[in-house]
């Protein structure tokens, strides 16, 4: 007898706790954490001229996804703790930094950073989907790891 076929008092939403257990099979989320940071750039690479290739700075944005499927037991597809704890570090670097002197930021487009963060984070975290990084209210730049 399997876990859903197994009786069970019904509970004040009219579903049993293991009726409600089997419902999130074969169900997927994606779930998103976002952080923020603080940091200074230039891009060199910008054309001769470009207001970007002079120093400047942004309150970055970023909100990293992972999709799965939702246990039943716990009802969840990953511990936001864990994405938290991936990132620590990486914050922890990048945080009133200068980007351009972090290895691999050296031209530090958000499309660069996404890629950063995705080589970074893709092995700490299971189902990894899509990073989103804002640079201002209104630019930002999805990255899906393709």
């Amino acid at each position: 007898m399997s876990l859903c076929e197994i009786p069970s008092r019904r509970g004040d939403l009219g579903m049993t706790t293991r009726e409600m257990q089997c419902s999130f099979r074969n169900m997927r989320a994606r779930l998103t954490k976002d952080f923020t940071f603080e940091a200074a750039q230039t891009l060199p690479n910008a054309p001769e001229g470009h207001k970007c290739r002079k120093m400047h700075g942004h309150s970055f944005k970023i909100e990293v996804s992972v999709e799965g499927e939702v246990d039943p037991e716990t009802g969840w597809v990953y511990d936001h703790a864990e994405i938290g704890a991936a990132m620590k570090p990486l914050l922890e670097k990048l945080d009133h930094s200068y980007l351009n002197e972090i290895e691999g930021l050296e031209n530090p487009t958000i499309e660069n950073m996404a890629t950063w963060f995705w080589k970074k984070l893709q092995s700490k975290c299971t189902g990894l989907r899509e990073i989103v990084i804002h640079e201002t209210p209104t630019a930002r730049c999805v990255y899906r790891g393709e």
